[in-house]
């Protein structure tokens, strides 16, 4: 005899709230369509819990500076490359097939908040996202180093499915820090995505890391699965600055 749809509805709950099927067998077997319908109204209350606080863990985990979505995202200063829709950035589509973003254009004109909002997508996806700025990052690699930690950060950061790191080449890397660097993004290569925001053209990461050798390998891994994101106009900040008022 085929289980009724409610029956099955059931088990499904049970499996993943990694009950036994011995157990909800018993279950189906054993109670009337009201206390079905009653536990499965539980269990379906336990697994929208447990999935609210997984996705809490993620967006704390993250460490965004603020909170930011696609909702109400201006779209009109920024131009996307051939191959790569809205589509692909709102369901991280990208990251499903491990390619790289870079976000390039003048400060204000909305690549942080892009930046943030794909994270934050991602996270509400199941997702693992470390957001750092380029600072940040080397920063925390130059401590674990000196620390004699750095194998256990890099593998903390390795488990993640997409690394954000932000404002690059606003502040420059000394050639330690470049090297670190440099290990973060050929660790990723093909395993995970990137996406980086920067106000700096290519030609000039190497002026940025104080190294044009090390550029040249950062930007072959980012670049050989990666799209670039063009960011034009005014800045958003000094367009609504209250000075201008």
């Amino acid at each position: 005899m085929a289980e009724s749809e409610a029956d099955a509805r059931l088990r499904a709950c049970g499996r993943a709230v990694m009950l036994s099927n011995h157990t909800m067998g018993e279950v189906v077997a054993g109670y009337s369509g009201a206390e079905k319908a009653a536990i499965a109204r539980m269990l379906e209350s336990e697994l929208a819990f447990r999935e609210a606080n997984r996705r809490r863990r993620l967006l704390k985990r993250a460490n965004f500076p603020v909170p930011k979505t696609f909702a109400n995202y201006d779209w009109a200063a920024v131009r996307l490359p051939a191959g790569l829709t809205r589509e692909d950035l709102v369901t991280c589509e990208f990251v499903r097939r491990d390619e790289n973003l870079v976000l390039y254009g003048p400060v204000g004109t909305g690549k942080t908040h892009m930046l943030v909002a794909i994270g934050t997508a991602a996270c509400s996806m199941d997702m693992r996202v470390r957001y750092f700025t380029t600072t940040e990052l080397v920063m925390l690699l130059s401590q674990s180093k000196r620390d004699g930690t750095l194998q256990r950060t890099m593998r903390s950061l390795e488990r993640s499915d997409l690394i954000l790191l932000d404002e690059f080449g606003y502040v420059p890397v000394e050639r330690d820090g470049a090297r670190l660097l440099f290990q973060v993004i050929d660790a990723s290569y093909e395993r995970r995505s990137l996406a980086i925001t920067t106000n700096v053209d290519f030609a000039r990461w190497g002026t940025v890391l104080t190294d044009d050798q090390m550029a040249a390998a950062i930007i072959d891994r980012v670049a050989h699965h990666g799209r670039l994101l063009v960011f034009e106009g005014e800045s958003y900040r000094l367009k609504h600055a209250l000075m201008r008022k």
